[in-house]
């Protein structure tokens, strides 16, 4: 077995590569949406911007900051070579950013009325990272 496939032989575990930029912007206090600005590719200022809007009762607003991140962190993955498949590691924190906004997609997906999507997401998410669908739920 390669070192690097999982025990039932399926695609090796994602781990995006680190960009600390926005987690310390983010960690210094600078607001969501300045992170979001000067780094659009993190998911996870677009992440927290979601969590925030959604929080403040703003849920197409939310809907719409996690569909972002989540389109990002997309992009993310398949630079890292994930092929549509495959674990995604909570455990791994550069993934968190792409893991908080599926699991932001997917909540407000369903405060919208979008159960379709609600579910594909929760899918996706338990799919990718059970502990992330068990510490984000």
């Amino acid at each position: 077995m390669a070192i690097h496939e999982n025990l039932l032989g399926g695609p090796p575990p994602t781990h995006l590569p680190d960009d600390p930029g926005p987690r310390e912007a983010l960690a210094g206090g600078e607001a969501p949406a300045a992170v979001a600005a000067k780094f659009p590719a993190s998911s996870l200022a677009w992440a927290q911007l979601a969590d925030e809007a959604y929080e403040a009762g703003n849920v197409v607003e939310s809907y719409a900051y996690a569909r972002t991140g989540y389109h990002r962190g997309l992009d993310a993955l398949r630079r890292s070579g994930w092929k549509g498949h495959g674990p995604v590691p909570f455990e791994h924190e550069p993934n968190r950013g792409f893991l908080r906004a599926l699991h932001a997609l997917a909540r407000a997906a369903q405060a919208i009325g979008e159960q379709e999507e609600y579910e594909r997401c929760t899918t996706f998410l338990k799919e990718s990272s059970p502990t992330a669908a068990a510490t984000l739920s």
